[in-house]
């Protein structure tokens, strides 16, 4: 058992190597701490009042730290010594005999010493639990002494003129709980709480009260702990880190769903944990809650930014408590709240976007499974394969952070061993190592270092009904609340302190990152663009969509209130500043996205964007139909800007009777072929037939060929060709009097080269010079012959 002490002496000279104080001092303890009354400190701050010489442990003395103190009388000059030493077995060997609870080995002291009246005091606290003073061999009799009482947290030395006493001991160790100091073999009652606490020999707090399921009888008797025990357990689970009904630890490196908590005896009650990346895609974080009700039949998903989603329909919540499916949910400041009473079992689950806690109450005994009940199975045994996807398994190594600064992670995490966090009883070791290990691994963003404190506080109330006091404000912690993000973002600081938004998850940012882009590809469908962005992405830029827009200025982002994708678009309805350039055998409809304004400003202190876009047509398009017998085939292609292409035939001029399978061709009567496109604007575009021609093959390369149009005009050679409309508009029409090729009676395939022409006046439409003379193609045979058309529209 160890135990601290003050020794306090009077002294003539000291040994060791010095450090003078003369003025407010910090000392690093590290190599010899201290522990009073249960607290450990590896801190000293010594500075002068104007009665006294102050050691406190938690900070300078003075209005904000008074309490963990030892105040000694006012050196003869601002001047102090402070010095390390190693064991000294004859001084362990005085102490231990003028403090018989004293039994082991003194391993380090520390000595802070000054002159005051002539003499020397020294103050000397040493490693290992003890406090201490130590004289010198040529010591005076200096009075000194001590109180007994560690009264207000503070030691006081004072003189004694009538005491020949020149060393003074002070037995300082003992216990703490919420804020009061305990010495060793102490028992405190209260029958009227039902509220018991014991500091033993051994220094273990031990404490007892009446819980939430019990009924205190006013004779220090807990009635329902003695006749009918209950578990009353906390599993908590921040970032990756799992810490379970038993206090032990482990941690999550995947993005996979895990059973938190099942009961045999309520076989349809399930506590669902569902971890994804965030910045980094190497260390996985708690990103929702499920419980599973009734099998797979109802699922209440708990989510960031306070959400609750019951199976895939949004539930809204507010602070009275609503009945969903037997669970009971309500909402607060703090986060979202479902409690259920299942098999003799009171559950409460809560979720604030970063940390889960199960809070279970029910009968000793009972078998409980999950990871919360034993964090030490295999995580493979309870991954939950219908919610987990092959990918989640799948391990990233990102390159590691190089302004991680991992002592001063560590510092703030070692903020669970003092106060107001010690004193509560729960052992914070398992929330001090998952805050290390992670802030170690993972860049101080998005409040993290704040979530392991928030953890810990929490079950101190829920275990202990202890309030630690503005610890919120001393850790400078703030979180998310109420701000809804989508599948493929998460909520997190904006700025260290400031404000919260959406940013995009590691995995999914990786695609656009490593293209350097913003969004998806443009989308080009018949006479309209559109450019959809991720504003995570923008925003991870600095950039506001609001003030992005297109050429035209009145054209702006529209976003997605569900994915937050922003997209910005033009139609042939409004173009919104599209610019239609001509290149090589590609008509392109350019814009771009912009922050520029119209401001006659000639500077500008933000940055400037520019994205361009844009959809092309090919100039190119092959059409065909095959006339077999009696049929007509049509065969349609697109560009790269999608537009339909149809070519139907006729036997009327005003094209209102169209050939079917039903309908009889002669030889040698007219027809009508027209070639139509829809989709294309035509105010900008217009279709050019630059070429129809007959094969007896379904090659449009076939030997056998004859020429209807060449060049945008009629054949010369066959007067019944006549070409009306070419070029003038996004539809044209043709008219030829049927025929068959000489000595053949199989399949004739009519094939009809088309241009996409930007509209420049009449640049268009082709010329056609010289008149033509009609001429009849005759069959050589007398009987008449029956042609049917079959085509798609």
């Amino acid at each position: 058992m160890l135990r601290p002490l003050l020794y306090l002496v009077a002294l003539i000279t000291l040994a060791g190597a010095k450090q003078t104080l003369t003025a407010s001092t910090e000392l690093d303890i590290s190599s010899c701490p201290i522990t009073i009354y249960g607290q450990r400190y590896e801190q000293a701050f010594v500075n002068y009042t104007s009665q006294n010489l102050v050691i406190c442990f938690k900070g300078f003395y003075g209005s904000g730290t008074k309490d963990d103190c030892i105040l000694g009388p006012l050196p003869d000059s601002k001047n102090a010594e402070f010095d390390q030493f190693q064991r000294i077995p004859l001084l362990e060997t005085i102490v231990q005999y003028n403090v018989p609870t004293i039994k082991t080995r003194m391993d380090c002291y520390l000595s802070i010493s000054y002159q005051h009246k002539g003499g020397y005091v020294s103050s000397a606290p040493s490693l290992d639990n003890r406090v201490m003073s130590e004289p010198t061999a040529n010591n005076i009799p200096l009075p000194v002494s001590c109180s007994d009482t560690f009264k207000d947290n503070q030691v006081t030395v004072t003189n004694t003129p009538s005491s020949r006493q020149t060393r003074g001991y002070l037995d300082i160790s003992g216990c703490r709980h919420s804020g009061a100091v305990y010495k060793p073999a102490t028992e405190v009652n209260s029958p009227e709480t039902c509220f018991s606490l014991t500091c033993d020999e051994d220094l273990v707090l031990k404490t007892s009260s009446c819980g939430p399921m019990d009924r205190c009888l006013g004779n220090a008797a807990l009635y329902d702990s003695i006749f009918n025990p209950k578990l009353d357990l906390v599993c908590t689970v921040t970032g990756p880190a799992l810490i379970d009904f038993h206090g032990l630890l482990t941690s999550v490196r995947d993005r996979c769903t895990y059973s938190l908590l099942s009961l045999p005896s309520a076989p349809d009650f399930q506590v669902l944990a569902n971890f994804q990346e965030r910045h980094r895609k190497d260390v996985s974080f708690l990103d929702s809650v499920t419980l599973r009700l009734d099998g797979p039949g109802v699922q209440i998903h708990l989510k960031q930014g306070g959400r609750v989603q019951v199976n895939d329909a949004p539930l809204s919540l507010s602070t009275s408590a609503q009945m969903v499916h037997g669970v009971e949910l309500s909402k607060d400041l703090t986060g979202v709240t479902a409690r259920v009473s299942v098999s003799n079992f009171t559950i409460y689950v809560f979720f604030d976007g970063y940390t889960m806690q199960i809070h279970l109450q029910g009968p000793v005994g009972s078998a409980l499974h999950g990871l919360c009940e034993n964090s030490s199975r295999s995580l493979a045994d309870l991954r939950v394969p219908e919610s987990n996807p092959d990918s989640c398994l799948i391990q990233y190594n990102d390159t590691e952070e190089s302004m991680i600064n991992c002592t001063k992670m560590t510092e703030h995490c070692n903020l669970l061993k003092k106060e107001p966090f010690a004193s509560c009883d729960i052992n914070p070791e398992p929330y001090i190592t998952a805050c290390t290990t992670t802030l170690c691994s993972y860049p101080d963003r998005d409040a993290l270092k704040c979530q392991f404190l928030e953890a810990y506080a929490r079950t101190c109330k829920l275990q202990r009904n202890a309030t630690l006091v503005d610890w919120r404000s001393k850790a400078k912690c703030s979180f998310c609340q109420d701000r809804t993000c989508s599948d493929h973002e998460f909520c997190g600081e904006k700025s260290v302190g400031g404000d919260n938004r959406c940013f995009c998850r590691a995995i999914f940012a990786s695609k656009y990152r490593d293209q350097n882009a913003l969004g998806d590809p443009t989308v080009c469908n018949q006479t309209s663009g559109s450019l959809t962005l991720v504003n995570c992405l923008l925003e991870d830029e600095g950039l506001d969509y609001i003030a992005l827009h297109l050429k035209d200025p009145t054209c702006r982002g529209h976003m997605d209130e569900e994915t937050h994708l922003v997209t910005f678009s033009f139609s042939d309805i409004n173009r919104c500043g599209t610019e239609v350039m001509s290149s090589n055998n590609q008509i392109i409809y350019q814009n771009t996205i912009s922050n520029h304004n119209s401001s006659s400003s000639i500077i500008t202190r933000k940055d400037q964007v520019f994205i361009d876009f844009s959809c092309v047509y090919m100039k190119e398009a092959m059409k065909a139909f095959k006339v077999r017998s009696s049929s007509i085939i049509k065969v349609s292609t697109s560009g790269v800007w999608n537009y339909t292409l149809t070519m139907k035939a006729y036997t009327d001029a005003a094209r209102t009777r169209p050939v079917d399978s039903n309908t009889e061709v002669r030889l040698d009567e007219k027809i009508w072929v027209e070639l139509k496109t829809e989709g294309l604007d035509g105010d900008l575009i217009s279709v050019v037939t630059e070429s129809c021609w007959a094969t007896n093959q379904e090659s449009e390369t076939g030997s056998l060929r004859y020429d209807l149009i060449k060049n945008g005009c009629a054949n010369p050679a066959d007067p019944t060709v006549t070409v009306e409309g070419n070029g003038e508009g996004t539809s044209s029409y043709f008219s030829f009097n049927m025929f068959q090729f000489s000595g053949k009676s199989g399949n004739i395939y009519l094939h009809c080269k088309l241009q996409l022409c930007i509209k420049q006046g009449n640049s268009c439409i082709p010329k056609c010079n010289g008149a033509r003379t009609r001429r009849s193609i005759r069959s050589r045979y007398e009987a008449s012959a029956l042609i049917s058309m079959v085509w798609t529209n």
